[in-house]
Formats: structure tokens, C-alpha cells, sequence
């Protein structure tokens, strides 16, 4: 069992079909941007590509933890740019760092799970750090910067 980073599949398709809105103004019925949420796993899980919907399986539990995780700031608009006449970049990240406040988590953990709660808890993509255990402290995912090399989601063609 490993966790592995990466987009999920099945959001790739989703975003075919409009599943989740990331923006501030939807084109879809709806008013409002969907809530997304980010939940920690254990070292011993096995979440990758293949991970489908949230699940509380191998989610970790500990003192001052909330069940599903955290819900992701996301005031970030949706962005891309075109690199040249047939390649382009779209990209997106959250817009303030996940922190977990007075936690204590004593059972190893490493990757965290991106996903849409207001879409039948349909996952967006995993990603993986060094294993951690936190005891009555603060743990906080820092954000990389919403650019076309560095943000945390990024859809590219070439």
C-alpha cells in the first residue's frame, strides 16, 4: 500500500462534463462556487489516480481532527494562458495555506485528499508529502504559487 500524488482520473473526465466549479462566476445554474475540502490519510492507505469519491477509510484520526478534513480557501479564479499557438496552460490553487489547528495525530501520515463536497464528495487529486505525526500542534499544507509552472492543479496541452 503507497499513496501515490496525482490528478484523479475521474475528475479529469468530470471536467468534461462540468462537474465542478472552482470559479467565483459559475456558467452553471448554481450561484456560488462549489466547496472544496481537503482530508489527510495515513502512510498505510492507498490513495492515487484511481480514488474515486472521499472516503473516511484510512483517513487519519486524532485528537482536535475533523472527520472529511478541512474546507480549502478558495478565492482563486480558475486561470489559463496560451504558450503558443497550439499549446496552452489552465491552472488553479487554493488561495491560503490548509491548516489543521491543535491537532495531534500520533499515527504516520503523508498525503492529503482534494475533493469536492458539493459534488457528491467527488475527488480532485491527491498529494503526498514527507510521513508526519503532529502532537497537540499546528500542521499547515502551504500552497504553492497560482502560476502556470507552480500552481496546485495544472491542465496542459501541447
Amino acid at each position: 500500500m503507497a499513496n501515490t500524488q496525482a490528478m484523479t482520473t475521474s475528475f479529469m473526465a468530470q471536467l468534461l462534463t462540468g462537474t465542478h466549479n472552482f470559479g467565483v462566476a459559475p456558467v452553471r445554474g448554481s450561484t456560488a462556487a462549489d466547496t472544496f475540502k481537503a482530508a489527510l490519510y495515513f502512510a498505510s492507505a492507498t490513495i492515487n489516480a484511481s480514488t474515486t469519491a472521499y472516503s473516511a477509510t484510512n483517513e487519519v484520526t486524532g485528537t482536535g481532527y475533523t472527520a472529511g478534513g478541512n474546507t480549502v480557501t478558495n478565492a482563486n479564479v480558475p486561470a489559463s494562458t496560451n504558450t503558443s499557438a497550439t499549446a496552452g496552460v489552465a491552472y488553479w490553487t487554493a488561495s491560503a495555506s490548509i491548516v489543521y489547528s491543535t491537532v495531534t495525530i500520533a499515527t504516520a501520515f503523508d498525503s492529503v485528499l482534494i475533493y469536492n463536497s458539493t459534488q457528491g464528495n467527488a475527488a480532485v487529486s491527491v498529494h503526498t508529502f514527507g510521513s508526519q505525526t503532529i502532537t497537540a500542534g499546528t500542521f499547515t499544507l502551504t500552497m504553492p504559487s497560482n502560476t502556470t509552472s507552480s500552481a496546485l492543479l495544472r491542465l496542459a496541452t501541447t
